[in-house]
């Protein structure tokens, strides 16, 4: 098997052509949807790897972790995304080293991450994390108190909000699999009806990024498809 047939035939590959099915079946273009490898756990090698065959976008959910891969891997021109729960203690380093996050679900953490963003950079691009499921084990703001939220993360300097996350429940049934993700896109566009111009939806993973796509997922986070089972120590 030469190079190029391997590079046709590389987990990159392959989801990607997921992406891009799901994307037309859905009526939407194929560059609608922007790929988020998601690199907890694997050892910067793995991501440079990635890297070599085109992927920039990288999600991390470990700090001290990430930090070290950004260090290590400074020499190309990668995207960071914070997708982890977030602490007071942890959002200075975040603020300093990550170009998007993806979990702000409280408003101290949003008020934190905009005095510690350095000013020479450019704002902090933010999702708002819905718990979507409802469930008590999950971080996330609810549904019911998301706007208000919103509204406060929109007025702060230095961060630009740009929509919403969700981690929903798992579910085995295909069909059940479009409600969750169905229900952050209308929040979404409640929010925009009330005067915000958000543009993202981070939602599907793996197991569900064709009902995440054919429910409006502008941004898929993808790690076991990309880089096999996890690996933890």
């Amino acid at each position: 098997m030469t190079d190029n047939s391997q590079a046709n035939d590389s987990p990159l590959r392959r989801v990607q052509q997921r992406i891009a099915s799901a994307s037309e079946q859905a009526g939407r273009g194929q560059d609608s949807v922007a790929l988020l490898a998601v690199s907890k756990t694997r050892p910067a090698a793995d991501l440079r790897h990635l890297a070599a065959q085109g992927q920039r976008c990288f999600g991390e959910n470990y700090l001290q972790e990430a930090l070290e891969k950004i260090t290590a891997l400074a020499d190309l021109e990668l995207e960071w995304h914070f997708i982890g729960p977030l602490q007071s203690n942890k959002t200075r380093p975040i603020a300093e080293h990550f170009a998007w996050v993806h979990s702000v679900d409280r408003l101290k953490i949003a008020r934190r991450l905009s005095e510690q963003r350095p000013a020479q950079l450019p704002p902090l691009q933010i999702c708002l994390q819905v718990n979507i499921s409802a469930e008590p084990s999950k971080s996330g703001v609810s549904l019911a108190e998301l706007p208000a939220l919103a509204a406060q993360v929109t007025a702060l300097p230095r961060l630009q909000l740009r929509g919403l996350m969700a981690i929903p429940a798992p579910c085995e049934d295909p069909a059940q699999r479009h409600r969750p993700f169905r229900t952050l896109r209308q929040a979404l566009e409640q929010l925009n009806e009330q005067g915000m111009a958000l543009d993202t939806l981070s939602m599907g993973m793996s197991a569900d990024l064709e009902a995440a796509i054919a429910e409006g997922a502008t941004m898929v986070r993808i790690g076991t498809a990309l880089f096999g089972p996890r690996q933890y120590t």
